[in-house]
């Protein structure tokens, strides 16, 4: 970790339905937990996350709904002056990708034109029921998707890299290092990895359904 002032500070705004393992993805990074910040009139948890790139270190101020979405659709003051975003689902809970085109809704009705990454959290869980063929909203809005595990650690930083690289239309920024994370606390089998990240592959060549993919077959 640089020492000293971050050459560039964005506001994340992470969300998704409760249960998606939002919390948990953003207390891996070691400094997040310790340095966060609770806003109380919000009931919302914004974890400081920085990351050393070629060009400086840039800083993510990661919001969190700390379990608030429960109560309803978050308030607005949420989403305000948010720079980028992150909508996560479980791709062991069907039901949680089918809210993602809400959460995308309230986003982008608030800030136009965010850049967003949509996330399938869980992915080192057995059970998967969302398949990568069935995943198309990011298709349609025009979105980077990324597999994740936030427990394993897998893909952790590639959607922090995503946003980095569009808030500061620099294509070849990279990270100098890989973020210090905790510990993995599960194991991403490789082999699954791989095969998961071709079905993606194989997805993007599929022409988009004509119906809505919020029904699973």
């Amino acid at each position: 970790m640089s020492e000293g002032q971050p050459d560039a500070t964005f506001k994340l705004v992470l969300v998704g339905d409760g249960g998606t393992g939002k919390t948990t993805f953003v207390k891996r990074h070691s400094t997040g937990e310790f340095e966060k910040k609770y806003v109380a009139t919000l009931g919302v948890e914004v974890h400081p996350l920085c990351f050393n790139t070629n060009f400086g270190v840039i800083k993510f101020n990661v919001w969190d709904t700390a379990g608030q979405e429960k109560f309803g659709g978050l308030r607005d003051g949420y989403y305000i002056a948010a720079q980028c975003g992150i909508i996560m689902f479980d791709v062991t809970s069907r039901v949680t990708y089918k809210n993602v085109p809400n959460w995308h809704r309230d986003l982008v009705r608030v800030c136009e034109n965010l850049p967003i990454v949509l996330c399938g959290n869980k992915v080192d869980m057995k059970d998967r029921k969302v398949k990568a063929k069935q995943i198309n909203f990011h298709r349609k809005k025009n979105l980077q998707y990324y597999d994740i595990s936030a427990k394993s650690n897998y893909n952790f930083d590639k959607p922090f890299l995503c946003l980095a690289r569009k808030l500061c239309g620099e294509p070849d920024l990279h990270f100098t290092e890989m973020p210090a994370l905790e510990p993995p606390t599960v194991f991403m089998d490789p082999a699954l990895a791989a095969q998961y990240q071709k079905e993606i592959e194989d997805a993007q060549q599929v022409p988009l359904p004509d119906d809505d993919d919020e029904d699973f077959k």
